[in-house]
């Protein structure tokens, strides 16, 4: 369970589950490789995603984590 303040003043967290803030996103490669695993996947032996992405329901800024730190940010273009 985190927190984090965004750019935009709103405090973000993940103590809710499920919440709107956290996001599950994996590569295609990632994916890929989890899928061909066999005939049969256990959801308990997914991966957790190599990055944690994070959305703010305010402002819509997507932040991109490797660990606890912010790797990449982006927001909507007007």
């Amino acid at each position: 369970m985190a927190r984090f303040q965004c750019k935009c003043g709103v405090t973000l967290s993940n103590s809710k589950a499920p919440n709107d803030v956290e996001l599950t996103v994996y590569t295609d490669k990632e994916w890929d490789d989890i899928i061909n695993q066999g005939d049969f996947i256990d959801p308990i032996y997914i991966p957790f995603p190599r990055y944690d992405v994070w959305r703010c329901n305010s402002c819509e800024r997507i932040y991109v984590f490797y660990g606890n730190t912010v790797v990449k940010t982006y927001i909507l273009e007007q």
